[in-house]
């Protein structure tokens, strides 16, 4: 048992009889060395009109490349993906449930691909088709527009008008 009054935490106040002082917890009555460096000053205030103009100057140069730097990553992120969207759907009338689906991954740019899993009995078929501006080289079928069309417009059902509409049918064989 530990005596009331033989520990201190890093507050200066006493252990209270019969607790545990956590093992992190400095047993002198100082702050962590750590909070020290945290809240100390390492540059002096300026005294002057002088050095408050030269303080200005070097913050708005840091400023400019702060900025700089930022439409670097901007420009940097159109090509990361962003725009995620999935249909699932039954392709085929004699397999329950939705087990198929189309699964598009954009970028900024509405560039990326959609991945299409045909589930049947028999087996299963993926398929991947480049996109490039919301539009793919590729026949696409109506599940596939649709899941780009979610990515594109977050489920905003004004988008679908900008796909291609000959499809020759949806889920059939051959028509990935």
């Amino acid at each position: 048992m530990v005596e009331s009054g033989s520990l201190e935490n890093c507050y200066g106040r006493k252990a209270i009889e019969g607790s545990n002082p956590s093992a992190s917890a400095p047993l002198s009555g100082a702050p962590p060395k750590i909070m020290i460096k945290f809240f100390k000053k390492n540059k002096k205030e300026p005294k002057n009109l002088k050095e408050i103009l030269s303080q200005f100057k070097s913050l708005e140069k840091n400023f400019a490349k702060i900025s700089e730097e930022l439409e670097n990553l901007k420009k940097e992120n159109k090509f990361s993906i962003q725009k995620v969207g999935i249909v699932r759907f039954n392709p085929f009338s004699e397999v329950g449930g939705n087990q198929s689906f189309s699964f598009a991954l954009l970028d900024g740019n509405d560039s990326g691909f959609v991945i299409t899993s045909l589930y049947a009995r028999e087996g299963n078929r993926v398929y991947g088709k480049p996109i490039k501006d919301g539009q793919s080289e590729y026949l696409l079928s109506e599940e596939e527009k649709e899941a780009i069309a979610k990515a594109i417009f977050k489920n905003n059902e004004q988008g679908k008008s900008k796909f291609n509409t000959k499809t020759t049918g949806s889920g059939g064989n051959g028509t990935h």
